[in-house]
């Protein structure tokens, strides 16, 4: 009788190679999600006019933007402290959240391009807090690059096991003056497609300097992005929902698109805070 052909096929049929095994990247199984904002009950209307007040400003804010594209700000710190935590709540928080030095916080909220802005002292006390209206709030890009290089400098001389970071420099140079030219695309140096040593990484660390603005955007996995001490590179990572990196780049541009919300997601934040606000009337 003929031996049936499934006998030398299929699981178990053929002789295990550990050296045949593939080592497969787990790809994100899940993500950080963000719901609506949970909206107070319009029967607490009455205990937070001033609350309510700066929803209407926010608002308000929005359509002028809207309008001209100009961005804007409505103070919070005078409200009283139950009136500012009726704001965030009616605000939530979305996905996107920026860091600048040690005295400068910002939260998205759910509503794209409605920035929650904290201003602290060095010791931590609040000073000032406010809404900023833009695709990314104007305060905290102002202070991404003070103080930073306007070029990179070649050494004479490079560290041990520093091989391929000395070609990216030039690279960087020349696309550095391109930037103020918004006709041409972004310009990205995927360092994880190219072959590099961890001297050539902390090389580019020490010569790019660090700036003192971090974003933090979350989705599927996270993204990282941190300025440089260097005008417009910024150094970007991606990580999975493990935390594995999985890109790791230099980007030279004003702002990651990333960290950007588009013109028509304040559109749509508009439309979404007036529903919110009608609750209120």
């Amino acid at each position: 009788m003929q031996t049936p052909t499934s006998a030398f096929v299929g699981p178990g049929s053929q002789p295990q190679d550990p050296d045949d095994t593939l080592d497969i990247l787990r790809m994100p199984s899940g993500m950080s999600t963000f719901s609506a904002a949970h909206v107070p009950e319009a029967t607490q209307s009455a205990a937070h006019a001033e609350g309510i007040a700066a929803g209407e400003a926010i608002l308000a804010g929005l359509d002028a933007w809207c309008a001209d594209a100009t961005p804007r700000s409505i103070p919070l710190a005078h409200l009283p402290a139950p009136d500012r935590a009726f704001v965030r709540q009616l605000l939530g928080e979305g996905e996107v959240s920026v860091i600048g030095g040690a005295t400068l916080q910002a939260q998205e909220s759910v509503l794209a391009g409605v920035w929650y802005i904290r201003e602290t002292s060095v010791d931590g006390t609040l000073y000032d807090e406010r809404v900023e209206i833009g695709p990314f709030p104007p305060s905290l890009l102002a202070i991404a690059f003070e103080g930073a290089a306007e070029a990179v400098a070649m050494a004479a001389h490079f560290p041990e096991n520093v091989f391929n970071a000395p070609a990216l420099i030039p690279e960087i140079s020349a696309h550095l003056p391109r930037i103020a030219d918004d006709s041409l695309p972004v310009h990205v140096i995927n360092l994880s497609l190219l072959p590099h040593t961890q001297e050539d990484l902390q090389y580019l660390d020490t010569l790019l300097g660090s700036g003192p603005l971090i974003i933090l955007s979350r989705g599927y996995g996270n993204c990282r992005i941190r300025a440089t001490a260097t005008r417009n590179v910024w150094w970007v990572r991606y990580y999975n929902s493990q935390d594995t990196l999985i890109l790791n780049a230099i980007e030279l541009s004003r702002l990651p698109d990333v960290a950007v919300a588009a013109p028509e997601d304040l559109a749509d934040s508009r439309e979404r805070l007036a529903e919110i606000m009608d609750l209120y009337r």
